[in-house]
This record gives C-alpha cells, structure tokens and sequence, in this order.
C-alpha cells in the first residue's frame, strides 16, 4: 500500500512510511496476528495513524491537542477507519496516565523529542508501551540539515551557532527547541533497551530543492523521491537530513 499523502507531502513522509510499513508486516508475520496494537505518541491529526489504520491495525494515537485529536477523528471517519483509530489526550512523558504499559505491538514516537524536557524519558516511555520485540519508530530533527540550511540561505552565524549550540539550535527565534545527531539518537535508543535496526535521513534534499522545480517540471518529484530513498541510509547524506528516522526493535 503506498503513501496516500501523495504527491507533494510524500516528501516529507516516504522514507518513514516505506520502513514503517515493512517493520509493521515483519511484525504482522512476527507475533502470527492480523491485526497489531499500534501506539502513535504525538500523532497529531494522523499523518501516521489513518495510513497505519487502513492497514488493518489499531491504532491509539496520543497528543495534547484537542484541536489535533479533533481533526484526527474526522480524518479517520473520512477514511472509513474510525472504528480502528482511538485519539486520548496527554503526551509521552505522562504516558502511562493514559495508555498501558506492554500493550503495543508498534510505537511511533515522531516529531515529539524535540519539544520534550527529558528526551531520554519520553524514549524509555515510548519503549515501555512496548511489548517485547516489539518495533519503534522514532523521527527527529537532525542537526546537520538545520546547519546547513542556515548556511546556504547565507546565515553563517546561525549555522555555526547550531553547530555549537548543545541543543543545535541557530538562535532566539529558532522555533525547534532541540535538535539531534544519529549517534545521540541511537545512544538515547539504545540506553532504553531497543537494538537499532536501521537509521535513515529524511528529507535530505527535499527542502534544499526549490518547489517550483519539484511542482511544474515533468517527472521531478518521483526523480526526487528515488533519490531520497536512495540516499537515506548513506551515512554521509544522513549527516545533513533534515529528520533522523531510527527503527529498532525491544529487547526481549
């Protein structure tokens, strides 16, 4: 099943889906189920959760926004999945308040490290909803593709100031409160008793490439999803994502 999110916002999400979607089936064959108990923490309106539903999973997404969760419903009503999908307010590091530990097949953990106080918390809650082998899906704000961001809009100072600063941030009106290496993710992982399967870098040239040349020339945006694809797992170009995508696995 392919991203319904195409064609423009499949930049943003391909590689994390394409992964996601082989990890979900290798625990579909994994755990003999048909339908696994998915946890999306910080799952907004459902970018994840509505694909992940019409999957045929269940899906409880997490989030402190009742706007969000609101938009949520529609969206998997809209989708013919709401009987699969389950919106609850709270977030990662008051996880436990709201859903159970152990009773995930599957957490994604996407776009919530950097907004947290205790990362290293809010992992080890993501990896406790976890039941053993289960999959986590983890995607953050990498600190190479901010830096280089700042540096080709001609903001060098902020480039090095990110480079430096221990959260990466560029400055006071930086609106990412922290931003991530690979090697500290997969540390922060690790730490929390998840085996690293893979590390991805997403968005590595997406926000580089002016929309203009992606919208009108014929046959761009698939020529850039390849390459998007094809360069994630290179260390060198992973070094410069914009987003860092670790998938691991629990320790039994």
């Amino acid at each position: 099943m392919s991203d319904p999110q195409r064609p423009r916002a499949s930049l943003r999400t391909a590689v994390v889906w394409d992964v996601l979607e082989d990890a979900l089936d290798r625990r579909v064959k994994a755990t003999g189920k048909d339908s696994l108990d998915v946890l999306d923490t910080g799952g907004g309106s459902g970018n994840f959760a509505v694909p992940v539903a019409r999957l045929g999973h269940r899906v409880t997404v997490v989030d402190p926004s009742p706007n969000a969760l609101f938009a949520l419903e529609r969206r998997a009503a809209e989708a013919g999945v709401a009987d699969r999908v389950r919106g609850v307010q709270g977030d990662i590091l008051g996880l436990f308040d709201v859903v159970d530990r152990g009773g995930y097949d599957a957490v994604l953990c996407h776009g919530v490290l950097e907004y947290v106080e205790d990362p290293a918390e809010g992992v080890r809650n993501a990896v406790e909803a976890l039941r053993p082998s289960g999959a986590l899906s983890l995607l953050a704000a990498g600190l190479g593709g901010a830096v280089l961001a700042r540096a080709l809009a001609g903001h060098f100072s902020e480039a090095r100031r990110a480079l430096t600063d221990p959260a990466g941030r560029w400055g006071e009106g930086d609106p990412v409160p922290r931003r991530f290496t690979a090697e500290q993710l997969t540390e922060v992982v690790e730490a929390a008793g998840v085996e690293v399967g893979a590390v991805h870098g997403v968005r590595v040239f997406a926000d580089l490439v002016p929309g203009v040349l992606v919208d009108t020339e014929p046959g761009a945006l698939e020529a850039l999803l390849q390459l998007e694809a094809a360069a994630a797992e290179l260390p060198a170009f992973r070094s410069v994502a914009t987003q860092l995508h670790v998938l691991g696995e629990k320790r039994g």
